[in-house]
């Protein structure tokens, strides 16, 4: 704008100078005064064009740099974040976003109890609301040391919560209950609202009994004019001012035998929570949800005697005992705790040789309504002296069940076809004959024993 002033001016002065000289020099020195005004002309048509061209740029300029303020900002608010929160020593932290207005939630350990807010939000300030949780191991007795008094509604503040769910929903003693207050008491400075209590029942007369454990007042926060109540985890937000916790049923929520369920056996709701159980013989796993076996034939948990085998199964064991069977015109040896062997016969005993050579035991444990077809064991041959090879099913408790099939030269498949369901024991007897020219040269017995558990784990 200065430059277009400043050749404005110089027009204006080269004019007045050249009608000066009309006056006391020769008018034939100057240009005309027409020329001269038809030459300011054009300079002032080329000076408004330039500075028409400079004023679209400008604003052009301005726009641009608007819009990229905008973004720069909008890009700014949405990838702010709070720093990553602390875990509690024996606890763990629900959530993985930690933007503005985000929540992460604490629970501790079994036999620990929460000391502090279980909920934290990302303030606009890149800060999380109130300060970092506890965990605190609960009494011997295993209660939560948390409790309060079902005093007047405006003396509990949104703070004095109950920060914990209790085991047991027995009352704990007043002097835990201070201490317990004033710890959840500062860790929620941003809080100033009072709580609304609903009234008493008409049970709890004494002025130190504890509310229902499926029942807890919410936490409210007052932010810019608004309120925000939120509830622990486990619990949904109910009420008319939105005031109250009810504890959600999880077990209810997911029943066993549905997708999604939450436990493999037997689930039991808690307040806040829920908590897994298996039957005898497993063990929880380490997902809290599923079950283990236990094995007590390696744990030597098992009460079997020295001549008899312990065969571990779900959900137990088993102590089984293998004896050579009596056959007629023949006799065995026990050759291995798992396996009998024939003694020669004598020549043209035609009863003895048709006995099997050997007779193998094997144990399996499956599990009940276990998916069928499904291969159960293999019976492959060493060696073959003759030059054929028969498998099939030589006899055996629930044959339905079971099926030979070839496999390869010199291997057969022992197959479940059909699911079985336990608690059952059933037995397969598999037998590969060896054939030279259609001559039996040697029979060879595998007996298997299936142990079904009554558990589908």
């Amino acid at each position: 704008m200065e430059v277009l002033f400043r050749m404005k001016s110089a027009a204006v002065l080269l004019l007045m100078f050249c009608l000066h000289h009309v006056h006391f020099s020769d008018a034939q020195e100057c240009r005309s005064t027409h020329d001269l005004l038809t030459s300011l002309r054009q300079v002032e048509k080329m000076l408004s064009v330039h500075e028409a061209s400079y004023q679209q740029g400008l604003r052009s300029l301005r726009k641009k740099m608007s819009a990229l303020h905008n973004s720069t900002m909008a890009i700014f608010k949405t990838g702010a974040t709070c720093s990553k929160p602390e875990l509690p020593a024996n606890g763990r932290r629900l959530g993985r976003v930690f933007g503005i207005g985000h929540e992460v939630h604490f629970l501790c350990k079994p036999s620990y109890e929460l000391i502090g807010p279980r909920t934290r939000v990302c303030l606009d300030s890149l800060r999380w609301s109130g300060q970092q949780p506890m965990c605190r191991r609960l009494n011997v007795s295993g209660n939560s040391l948390a409790s309060f008094s079902p005093a007047s509604p405006s003396s509990f503040p949104v703070s004095a919560a109950l920060s914990s769910s209790s085991s047991s929903p027995t009352s704990s003693s007043p002097t835990s209950s201070s201490s317990s207050s004033s710890s959840s008491s500062s860790s929620s400075s941003s809080s100033s609202s009072l709580l609304s209590l609903p009234p008493p029942s008409s049970s709890s007369s004494s002025p130190t009994s504890s509310p229902p454990s499926s029942v807890r007042p919410s936490h409210c926060t007052h932010f810019l004019g608004s309120t925000r109540c939120t509830c622990d985890v486990g619990f949904t937000i109910s009420g008319r001012d939105n005031n109250i916790c009810t504890d959600i049923d999880e077990c209810l929520l997911f029943p066993l035998a549905q997708p999604g369920r939450l436990c493999v056996h037997q689930c039991v709701n808690t307040p806040g929570s829920f908590h897994c159980f298996c039957p005898a013989g497993y063990d929880l796993s380490r997902d809290t949800r599923s079950c283990t076996d236990v094995d007590e034939c390696e744990n030597r948990m098992h009460n079997c005697s020295a001549d008899q085998v312990c065969v571990n199964t779900f959900g137990g064991f088993q102590c089984v005992k293998v004896e050579c069977p009596q056959v007629k015109n023949a006799t065995y040896i026990k050759t291995s705790s798992m396996r009998c062997e024939r003694n020669p016969c004598m020549s043209g005993d035609k009863s003895c040789s048709q006995a099997p050579n050997s007779i193998s035991f094997h144990f399996l444990s499956v599990v009940s309504n276990m998916a069928a077809p499904r291969v159960l064991f293999r019976v492959s041959a060493a060696r073959v002296l003759g030059d054929t090879l028969r498998f099939g099913l030589a006899g055996g408790r629930g044959r339905g069940h079971f099926s030979v099939q070839r496999s390869g030269r010199q291997t057969g498949t022992l197959l479940l076809v059909t699911p079985i369901e336990g608690p059952s024991t059933l037995e397969a007897e598999v037998e590969m004959s060896e054939l030279e020219r259609n001559q039996l040269l040697g029979r060879y017995l595998t007996k298997v024993t299936l142990f079904v558990s009554p558990y589908t784990f």
